[in-house]
């Protein structure tokens, strides 16, 4: 039986150095170099994956290769650090490397006055499946999330808006590359949960991270 764990506990954990957390989990990237190399490594994590029972979820691209651990209902478990832990093993084994800054999430956050019907539409033109929160998944978890937020007084415009789930060590980089490329800080009195910055024309995105959100 899993034992639920917290965002920082999973971050401090020994073994993870490989790992950042983010919205649905913790990732990270492995640099492969040739896609035979992956597939290797991805056979490698599905024995780890068979032997836990506990899966993984794995993007194999012709030099990379992304693994998410997460466990479904519950976020992170002290199943994760252990598969984590094993995969960092497996791909050290084969000598692959680790590049942390390399793994983000992006969600796209809605705000409506009434959330449940604009969810239903943007369920239906997606293909889009609801767990719960005011989230909207795509089935085989490729896709960006949705998030569905209540807000009574809502603008004409700009009702969506993209957070960004970024390494906790990485945010800062980004939120400063952002304000180099013309955007404007909105608001960090929730930093550094999220910082939110704005374009020219007044659309919005959220740097976010785990700090604050446990």
């Amino acid at each position: 039986m899993s034992q639920p764990i917290s965002d920082s506990e999973f971050s401090a954990a020994a073994g993870v150095t490989d790992w950042r957390v983010l919205y649905w989990g913790a990732k990270a990237l492995f640099e492969t170099g040739d896609f035979a190399t992956g597939a290797r490594f991805v056979t490698a994590i599905a024995e780890l994956a068979a032997e836990m029972g506990h899966d993984p979820l794995v993007d194999l691209r012709p030099d990379t290769v992304t693994v998410q651990v997460i466990t479904v209902g519950v976020g992170l478990s002290d199943l994760d650090i252990d598969l984590a832990r094993r995969i960092s093993e497996a791909a050290a084994e084969l000598g692959l490397r680790s590049d942390p800054s390399a793994v983000q999430h992006v969600q796209i956050a809605f705000d409506a006055a009434d959330p449940e019907p604009v969810m239903d539409f943007w369920s239906a033109a997606l293909g889009y499946v609801p767990v719960g929160g005011g989230n909207l998944l795509e089935p085989n978890l490729i896709g960006p999330t949705l998030w569905f937020q209540e807000k009574r007084h809502v603008p004409p415009r700009n009702r969506i808006h993209l957070d960004v789930s970024l390494p906790h060590d990485q945010a800062q980089a980004r939120i400063e590359a952002v304000l180099a490329a013309g955007g404007r800080l909105l608001g960090d009195r929730n930093a550094p949960a999220f910082t939110s910055l704005i374009d020219p024309e007044g659309n919005v995105v959220d740097i976010a991270t785990w700090q604050g959100r446990d």
